[in-house]
């Protein structure tokens, strides 16, 4: 009987082996079908990209006329975005993972333009599965505020500026990408229903889990593992980074002009007065922005055209220093992801007021200086006193200053009245260094 038993335990280790084996398989490609973890990455990248896509182009057409259309159009945005992202990160663990794998080859092995035309759009959809989400997270990590990425790791990207020119580099990317990715998903698409319907093989049923397959033809080699899946593997993530760095490489050698941009002569003429004789002060470089809260975050924004006309002289009475006049092309405006509404009939309305003037005295006080006059925006006149500080050295000058104005005092954005999604008050910043030219 004893040895009966150890007659029968190699058998029974080597059916243990056997089942291991065989459990082990369903998980890995074989030359008849794909694995279960191939399966799994496929059909989640699939749902991912099927909901992403869709929810992109809702949430660009949303209106965002009023506090909850804005509202609303920022979550889908965040969904939108969020979804993205973890359908970078599932088509990143899906490519690595066909990398290491046999695949099963086709069906009809004879159809040389057919497998030319699948291996293409094959790659085609490697490609825009992995560039269409990075292109738009740098896009979202080069614009501030307005519908974050819905996780606890931050919102910005190293390497990445948050410049306009990057962020519309980026956005013109992710634009051409989604196109090929959709053409890429609808051949792909259409490659697996004429296998199914038309040659009615096996090749759509090696993708679905619990589907018999049947090998009618020979199975020709998979991408395989080791040395070619590493080199598979380094070829698309260089053709990535080298694509990347080609399209988006001006934008990051683009710098910001310094400040001013001269302004059409009869932009002086806004409100029809001029500024103090004296002294003249020409900028030479500066920044006019202004800090928004938007959905609970504070957005940045700036004009990159505008003009002074200064005249400052200390020995001048205190209450009356000199003068400023300053005419804004509103146009100019770069306000992150909401440029474009921040432009609109609702906000600054560019098309009907495409400038902006202030014109004010400047007076001394115990504590500075401070410029009163009126602020002609949105086809609205508000007095504003600009609180600044004065530097001066000889023919030299710097001065920065900030006030808080209520967008409402100028009928921009009405119809948002809950402050929580867009902010009453705006913060306008100023900083300059200018040189006494006469």
């Amino acid at each position: 009987m004893a040895r009966s038993s150890d007659q029968a335990s190699p058998d029974r280790t080597d059916a243990n082996a056997a089942a291991q084996a065989s459990k082990s398989a369903i998980w890995r490609n074989s030359a008849a079908r794909y694995g279960r973890v191939a399966m799994a990455l496929h059909w989640l990248t699939a749902l991912l990209i099927l909901i992403a896509f869709p929810l992109g182009l809702i949430a660009n057409a949303w209106p965002y006329e009023t506090t909850a259309q804005f509202a609303l159009k920022a979550n889908l945005f965040s969904v939108h975005k969020t979804l993205g992202i973890a359908a970078f990160f599932t088509a990143v663990a899906r490519i690595l993972w066909a990398l290491t794998q046999q695949r099963p080859g086709p069906l009809r092995p004879e159809r040389k333009a057919e497998r030319f035309m699948a291996e293409t759009v094959h790659w085609s959809l490697y490609l825009a599965m992995v560039i269409v989400p990075l292109s738009g997270w740098m896009h979202h990590a080069a614009t501030t505020g307005f519908a974050p990425i819905l996780w606890p790791l931050g919102q910005g990207l190293p390497l990445v500026p948050q410049t306009p020119a990057f962020a519309e580099a980026a956005g013109a990317v992710h634009w051409l990408f989604t196109k090929i990715l959709a053409a890429s998903v609808l051949l792909h698409v259409g490659g697996a229903l004429k296998h199914h319907l038309l040659d009615r093989d096996d090749t759509l049923r090696r993708m679905l889990p619990g589907s018999r397959v049947s090998v009618s033809g020979p199975a020709l080699p998979g991408v395989g593992t080791g040395r070619a899946g590493f080199a598979h593997a380094g070829a698309l993530a260089a053709f990535v980074i080298a694509f990347l760095a080609i399209a988006l490489a001006p934008a990051l050698l683009t710098r910001d002009a310094p400040v001013q941009a001269a302004l059409a002569a009869d932009d002086a003429s806004v409100s029809g007065q001029s500024v103090t004789e004296g002294p003249s002060w020409r900028v030479e470089e500066g920044r006019l922005g202004f800090d928004v809260t938007q959905m609970g975050s504070t957005v940045s924004g700036s004009f990159a055209d505008w003009s002074a006309e200064i005249i400052y002289d200390p020995q001048a009475p205190a209450e009356r220093r000199g003068s400023v006049a300053v005419t804004i092309a509103i146009d100019s405006l770069s306000l992150g992801s909401v440029t474009s509404q921040a432009k609109g009939a609702d906000f600054l309305d560019v098309e009907n007021h495409p400038r902006s003037r202030f014109e004010a005295t400047i007076r001394e006080t115990d504590d500075g200086h401070v410029a009163d006059g009126m602020l002609s925006l949105a086809g609205a006149q508000v007095p504003v006193s600009l609180p600044f500080r004065l530097r001066q050295d000889g023919d030299r000058a710097s001065a920065e200053g900030a006030v808080r104005v209520d967008r409402r005092d100028f009928g921009i954005g009405e119809s948002h009245t809950d402050e929580s999604a867009v902010g009453f008050g705006v913060d306008i910043i100023v900083s300059l260094d200018a040189v006494r030219v006469r």
